[in-house]
C-alpha cells in the first residue's frame, strides 16, 4: 500500500484506494450493524467520528456496480485516512476492527447482504450479480 502523504501528528496517513483495495463508505449506524451481522467474516474497518462513517475494505473492482443507498464506493482517484496500527479509539480516525492475519478485505457480496439485512437497503439483481 502506497502512502500519498506524510503521516499527521496523530500518526494517521493518507492511502490511495484502488491499488490494493477499494473502500465502501457506510454511515456509522448502518456500518456497526453490518459489522455485527458479518461477525468473523468482517475484515478491517476504519471509523471516522468527525464524518460519522465507517470504511470497509473490499477487493479492487469488487464493488464496481455497487448501488446500495446511502453508501459510496471509493476506488481509484480517492484516498482514505488510515490510523496507526492498533489505534482502537479516538479522538480522530481509528480502527473499529483492526486488520487481522487474514488481511483487510471484507467480501463485497457479504457486506452488501449485511447492509441489506440490517436496513433493507435496495439491491438490484444486476448489482448483486456483479459482486458475486
Amino acid at each position: 500500500m502506497q502512502s500519498n502523504a506524510l503521516p499527521t501528528a496523530a500518526g494517521c496517513s493518507l492511502h490511495d484506494a484502488g491499488e490494493v483495495w477499494d473502500a465502501v463508505r457506510v454511515p456509522r449506524a448502518m456500518g456497526l450493524e453490518a459489522m455485527r451481522i458479518l461477525g468473523q467474516r468482517c475484515g478491517a474497518v476504519v471509523e471516522d467520528p468527525s464524518s460519522l462513517v465507517l470504511y470497509f475494505f473490499v477487493r479492487v473492482g469488487a464493488a464496481a456496480a455497487w448501488d446500495v443507498e446511502n453508501t459510496r464506493v471509493l476506488g481509484t482517484g480517492t484516498a482514505i485516512t488510515i490510523p496507526p496500527a492498533r489505534r482502537m479509539a479516538g479522538p480522530g480516525v481509528h480502527w473499529r476492527m483492526c486488520p487481522g492475519d487474514d488481511g483487510w478485505i471484507t467480501d463485497a457480496s457479504a457486506l452488501r447482504a449485511a447492509i441489506g439485512d440490517a436496513f433493507g437497503a435496495p439491491v438490484t439483481e444486476q448489482a448483486a450479480q456483479a459482486t458475486a
